[in-house]
Formats: C-alpha cells, sequence, structure tokens
C-alpha cells in the first residue's frame, strides 16, 4: 500500500483496488455514514486531481488525510456513532463494543480495528496513517488494554 501499484494505471483501476480499505478506515474513524461519505469525497478529490495524485508515492493515505480533514468539519466534537450490535450477532460480537470503541482515542480506535477487525498488517496501518511501527504498536497496544478494561475483561 505505499507507492501506488504500477499495474494500477486508470482511476477506475484505482478506486478498484483501494476503495474498500479507504472506506473501511474512514468508517473506523467517522462511523458508517459519515465515513462512507467521507471515502465518496475523496474518491471525487482524486477524480478531479488524478493527474497528481495518480504519481503520489502514498495516494491512498494522502486521500486518508483529505477526507478526514473534510469530514472532521462536519463532525465537530462529536463522537462517532457506530452501528449498534444486531442481536443475532451477540455470540460473535460482543455487545458493549461499539460504545468501548468510541471512547477510545481516533488512532487507538484506527489502529485496534483495522488490525484486528479488518486484518490489515501493522505495516499497511502505519502506511496509511503515516506512523511508525512501533507507534502502531503502542496504540494497539494501549487500545486493547483500554477494551479489556472497558468491557470488563472479554477479548
Amino acid at each position: 500500500m505505499v507507492a501506488q501499484d504500477s499495474a494500477v494505471d486508470t482511476f477506475a483501476e484505482f478506486v478498484g483496488v483501494y476503495e474498500s480499505r479507504l472506506r473501511q478506515s474512514l468508517m473506523v474513524v467517522f462511523g458508517g455514514e459519515l465515513g462512507r461519505d467521507a471515502a465518496a469525497d475523496a474518491f471525487a478529490y482524486a477524480w478531479e486531481h488524478w493527474d497528481r495524485v495518480r504519481v503520489m508515492e502514498n495516494p491512498v493515505g494522502y486521500l486518508y488525510r483529505v477526507a478526514r480533514s473534510r469530514a472532521r468539519k462536519e463532525l465537530g466534537r462529536k463522537r462517532p456513532v457506530f452501528d449498534r450490535v444486531d442481536s443475532a450477532r451477540i455470540p460473535e460480537v460482543e455487545p458493549k463494543l461499539p460504545q468501548a470503541l468510541s471512547r477510545l482515542s481516533q488512532r487507538q480506535r484506527v489502529v485496534v480495528v483495522l488490525v484486528h477487525g479488518y486484518g490489515w498488517t501493522q505495516i499497511e496501518v502505519g502506511e496509511l496513517l503515516d506512523l511508525s511501527r512501533s507507534s502502531v504498536r503502542n496504540h494497539l497496544e494501549r487500545g486493547m488494554s483500554s477494551l479489556r478494561g472497558s468491557i470488563g475483561g472479554a477479548e
């Protein structure tokens, strides 16, 4: 995810390869609806500035920052709203998890959900957030510790 894949030449290919990752990361930051909107805004920006974006070393990381700055204005000081856990999924998902996640710092929440929820590597998360691997690891450890405390030791 560091440099754009050399096989990705067109905007449509770029969206096909990177859309789900950018959307996932933004939904973790801003909640479902605003996260999806932020991803759409980021790709609209990329389309408008495709000549410049396509040659960037880390275009997805850049679009992540563009989307965050635009969506942050809409979110303001409110905490993101995460979807409630469907009661049919309770054996798989702790019902207290959405509220516990909303209490984490933004970086901790993003790192925890991308690594444990979506299966990203710590290196991939670091590239997106422009963080060192040790910083990602620290956010992950602190976030998981906080979640364990909030949920009562459940993992």
